[in-house]
């Protein structure tokens, strides 16, 4: 199975605080490997601690799921075929800020989860990331 390694985690991490210092936000930043293992994450100065989890848990299930955190959500509203998914596997982050992250070939080899703003800016953050691999 194709895995990020720490280099690549590494830019990832170096991207997503570049955008996120262009938008002034403070982010929680985490990056997976291929098996949904925490390989990399750093907590930006005066990031809020309590977006650490959702970081992580960001990362998770965009590479649990193999899709976007916000793509996840919008299947996962009262009345959506994934409705209540959000309780599974240790409990999962269904807002965007988190994005599958693909080698040269396509493959998925881990993901990116971000947190520390509105989830816009999250999303934003977490794409720049995700474009450095």
């Amino acid at each position: 199975m194709p895995d990020i390694d720490l280099g690549s985690a590494e830019r990832v991490i170096e991207a997503a605080k570049a955008k996120a210092a262009d938008l002034g936000a403070k982010m929680d930043i985490a990056v997976v490997d291929a098996g949904a293992n925490l390989k990399a994450f750093v907590r930006m100065d005066g990031a809020w601690r309590g977006s650490i989890d959702i970081a992580i848990k960001k990362a998770r299930t965009a590479r649990m799921f193999d899709m976007n955190t916000g793509d996840i959500g919008a299947l996962s509203q009262p009345g959506g075929p994934l409705y209540g998914i959000e309780h599974s596997n240790g409990g999962l982050i269904t807002f965007p800020g988190g994005i599958p992250l693909k080698n040269a070939v396509g493959e998925i080899i881990g993901a990116v989860g971000v947190s520390g703003s509105s989830v816009e800016d999250d999303h934003l953050v977490a794409e720049a990331g995700a474009a450095a691999v």
